[in-house]
């Protein structure tokens, strides 16, 4: 997978490979859909969601630019796989899922891959992690028809935020950073990502 899918199409931060080379896919995917868990295609999981294609995972956290000093904010637990690759790179990650089913079956994996430094929400991920903020990164692993206030809100001085923007079908791979309290904003590539569904989101 890193090396046919992801060193051959750009990705180069050490870190990110590293993290990908550790972290074993197919422990988040469905027994059914094993086989698959390492071709460069998203694989359902459950409840209408997807875990995302390697190259996707690997592109956003590369566009991230975490460190082992950061607090990470991931919206969007799904599988659990973003957030033990942000688990190996950043200092703390925050994770928020909406659906219970999700976030438990995520945690689960997760702890018994010995991670120390996730902590689980459950909610709407469209409204961040107030009580929790301010964050260094934000990821969101769902498509917005705009960047949420409460992101924003939430950035810390310096900060990041990736995130895909457009209508239902289609999105724009973002990267957002704070600097003198203005937003620069970044175009990458088109991409295709389920719905964030939230007060700030669909």
């Amino acid at each position: 997978m890193v090396e046919k899918q992801l060193i051959p199409r750009g990705i180069k931060d050490k870190a990110v490979l590293n993290a990908m080379l550790k972290v074993e896919r197919h422990l988040f995917v469905a027994k059914k859909f094993r086989d698959q868990a390492y071709n460069d295609h998203p694989v359902p999981i459950k409840q209408g969601q997807t875990i995302s294609q390697p190259y996707m995972v690997a592109s956003m956290t590369e566009l991230l630019e975490a460190d082992k000093t950061c607090k990470v904010l991931e919206i969007g637990t799904g599988s659990g796989y973003q957030t033990a690759i942000l688990a190996e790179i950043a200092k703390t990650v925050y994770t928020v899922e909406r659906l219970e089913i999700l976030s438990e079956n995520a945690r689960k994996v997760l702890d018994s891959l010995g991670y120390n430094n996730i902590f689980y929400k459950i909610g709407d991920g469209s409204l961040g992690c107030e009580e929790d903020a301010p964050f260094d990164r934000i990821i969101c692993t769902a498509a917005s028809p705009s960047v949420p206030e409460s992101f924003k809100k939430q950035l810390a001085p310096n900060g990041k935020i990736v995130i895909p923007v457009g209508d239902r079908t289609t999105q724009m791979l973002l990267r957002i950073t704070k600097k003198n309290n203005d937003f620069v904003t970044e175009k990458f590539f088109l991409c295709a990502f389920v719905p964030l569904i939230g007060e700030q989101g669909w």
